[in-house]
């Protein structure tokens, strides 16, 4: 007799002009679409935390038919039940006397209760208290829950394995939160390079947690977050998201678009009473007893590969203005109760002197990015379901305390140091790293550093925080969370009017990848770490009306003492992958001739820098390219005595044999046929390489030790 069937049918919508569908029920007999449309938009709600004012359309139809299959006996199961022995065990966060039962002896029905142990020849089942196992007909374990989970016996007080639970916890959020924006994103920026950070903030903007995603995101996110807090205070309500990509109001450059959620204790309810941040930790204000109050902040930045500006790609080479790099979000309100403003969005998208070229993609990745927030307050709120509120936002304190002492610990065995670090474009870096020992703390003064540039390459103040942050969580041995906790031991000197503190409206979209690069590498010197490695994003970006597309290519790494630099890869203040070749040939009219590791190109030493990479890009059609590179004119700096990596390259070979050079920062017009060539620089040695005699008594001591120190 053949088993039942039974049929479901459904309905796949998507709101007009986006391309995730959802499945809802449908009745083919009388369908409504009323009760189609409320499924759709409380899935979409609940998915992506807002609505949108577009049309509803059916993509398809699906009708699924499923029968039951008799389940194979897996098991031989005995008449009667044996008797259990007892075992010592450690469960519910106590050790006590509890039974083994062997599966073998336990019949059809048998009920066990836990806490207890089912133990067979290839297999052990833990039944922990409020679980009980009944064994099926066919000798299958089912597990039922049988009562509610007591509340876990945490506290507000630190506990070493509390606290790294946490740690993990909170990452864990900014992660999956990151999942889901891989997943939801539509350019092949975020979706495919991966080119996007998540992380979780205090209530005062501090960060608390991140994914291993992008350093020079991670460590210049609070600015942004705190810069909502000042700029909203007590007008910052339930269902809202802010849009933020101002460099000189918490943004870095105009591609990093950060859309910022807060959360509050009740979001149905009314505007919240919240004081801006002051730099303390208790920045809420005190909210009335009708009024919700705010918890905490999640944030997502992801790069537009298009966002406006001079050239396809919105990475121009030869910005001088801000106006001249694309569209401004300063404080923009993304999402009102929850609605999405996407009428609003996109007149913005398209206005100014430089309008997004791909204003769509832009809202298909901003829509992505409130879904990731979404998340990352489902995945908090659940968090404080299972702990309650005060042991949750008390660790969020914890979290930061431990990364203080472990940078601490850090400044202990560190020594004073400086550095000059020249750029390819003659300008200077100087930095000087001065530890005080009594009472832990490091200063890092950036003064006598070239003043702001007229071109491009001026980093914010917040990506230069985010170099240091970095550098030094780099140093920590111990696996905690990026978080503010690692900037309080330290002391940052910025004078003013520097290319690491640009005024507006000077450009900056060079500088949040080419000169955060170069801070990061002068520190490393300053302290005698490693040998420079990238020092350069390799930044490629090209494209014409219809297409846009940007990618970092990797570099050497450098060497360090008792580790050689590793071939191709991204270094430091990146961490965005490459796209899939299929892919980039699929979505854009190029051919991706070869990638190949760029042999010898590591400096040499007693521990040898990476080589960097030779990639060759084929065009399909007429195309705008620019370049933001490093390192075509100062080679990358060996360590102790090790040689300097070798430098980059960049050229286009014509379909007519010409070959034009190019230079560090350029722009190029490309014709079919075309083939652009990007040679990246290798990284420094470190120490001298066997056999090498070095003239001077100061050759090989590393780049933070003065003449005549130990």
């Amino acid at each position: 007799m053949r088993p039942p069937l039974h049929v479901t049918h459904s309905a796949h919508l998507r709101y007009a002009g986006t391309d995730t569908a959802i499945p809802v029920s449908l009745d083919p007999d009388h369908p409504d679409p009323a009760a189609m449309t409320a499924e759709f938009e409380a899935t979409h709600r609940r998915t992506y935390s807002f609505l949108m004012d577009r049309d509803h359309v059916v993509e398809a139809v699906s009708v699924e038919a499923r029968a039951h299959a008799p389940h194979p006996a897996i098991a031989v199961v005995p008449e009667e039940a044996g008797a259990p022995t007892t075992v010592t065990a450690h469960l519910g966060g106590r050790t006590r006397e509890v039974p083994l039962h062997r599966r073998k002896r336990l019949p059809v029905s048998a009920h066990v209760e836990g806490p207890a142990i089912i133990a067979e020849d290839n297999a052990t089942t833990v039944i922990e208290e409020g679980w009980a196992a009944v064994v099926l007909p066919d000798g299958a374990l089912r597990l039922d829950r049988t009562g509610t989970p007591a509340r876990p016996n945490a506290t507000t007080a630190a506990d070493p394995v509390m606290l790294e639970i946490f740690n993990n916890l909170f990452m864990s959020v900014a992660e999956q939160m990151g999942a889901r924006l891989e997943a939801t994103a539509q350019s092949v920026n975020i979706k495919e390079r991966l080119d996007f950070s998540c992380a979780l903030f205090d209530a005062a903007g501090h960060l608390i947690a991140n994914a291993p995603h992008m350093p020079v995101h991670l460590g210049s996110m609070g600015a942004t977050v705190q810069e909502v807090l000042r700029q909203r205070g007590a007008t910052l309500r339930p269902g809202q998201a802010i849009a933020i990509n101002d460099p000189y109001h918490g943004g870095t450059h105009l591609p990093d678009v950060t859309v910022v959620t807060p959360v509050f204790d009740d979001d149905a309810a009314s505007p919240a009473a919240v004081a801006p941040a002051s730099g303390g930790r208790g920045s809420v204000g005190d909210a009335g007893a009708d009024e919700p109050r705010l918890l905490f902040f999640v944030a997502s930045r992801g790069h537009h590969a298009e966002i406006g500006g001079l050239t396809p790609g919105s990475m121009p080479a030869f910005s001088t203005t801000l106006a001249e790099e694309g569209v401004l979000f300063d404080d923009w309100l993304l999402v009102e109760d929850g609605r999405f403003r996407e009428a609003e969005t996109e007149a913005l998208l398209r206005s100014g002197p430089h309008t997004s070229r791909d204003p769509a993609t832009n809202l298909a990745d901003l829509r992505a990015q409130v879904a990731a927030n979404a998340k990352g307050v489902d995945e908090v709120r659940a968090m404080i379901a299972h702990f309650g509120l005060d042991v949750v936002q008390a660790y969020m304190r914890h979290v930061q305390d431990n990364a203080e002492e472990a940078v601490r610990r850090v400044i202990d065995r560190l020594g004073d140091g400086q550095y000059d670090y020249e750029t390819d474009t003659g300008a200077h870096i100087r930095v000087r790293v001065t530890v005080d020992r009594e009472a832990r703390t490091a200063t890092i003064d950036f003064t006598g550093t070239s003043p702001q540039l007229a071109t491009n390459l001026n980093a914010p103040a917040a990506v230069t925080t985010a170099a240091v942050l970095y550098v030094f969580r780099t140093l920590v041995d111990a696996n905690i969370p990026l978080n503010d906790g690692c900037l309080r031991p330290l002391h940052i000197v910025l004078p003013e009017g520097t290319m690491l503190s640009p005024e507006y409206p000077a450009a900056v979209v060079g500088g949040n990848v080419e000169t955060s690069q170069a801070v990061t590498g002068a520190l490393y010197a300053a302290l005698g770490v490693m040998a420079e490695g990238a020092g350069t994003m390799n930044n490629v970006t090209f494209g014409n009306a219809r297409h846009q597309y940007y990618e970092t290519l990797s570099s050497g790494s450098g060497a360090g003492p008792g580790f050689d630099g590793t071939a191709v890869v991204q270094t430091h203040m990146t961490n965005s992958r490459l796209t899939d070749p299929e892919v980039l040939e699929w979505r854009l009219p190029v051919l991706l001739e070869s990638y190949a590791i760029r042999r010898g190109s590591g400096g040499a030493g007693r521990w040898r820098g990476g080589d960097g990479g030779v990639r060759r890009i084929r065009f399909r059609e007429p195309m705008t390219v620019s370049l933001l590179t490093g390192h075509r004119r100062v080679p990358p700096y060996g360590m102790a005595g090790g040689e300097p990596g070798a430098l980059g390259r960049n050229l286009v070979e014509r379909v007519d044999g010409e070959v034009v050079e190019l230079a560090g920062n350029d722009v190029v017009d490309v014709a079919p046929g075309d083939v652009l060539v990007v040679e990246t620089p290798g990284g420094g040695g470190f120490g001298p390489a066997p056999g090498t005699v070095r003239p001077g008594s100061g050759a090989g001591r590393r780049p933070g030790k003065s003449e005549g120190e130990a």
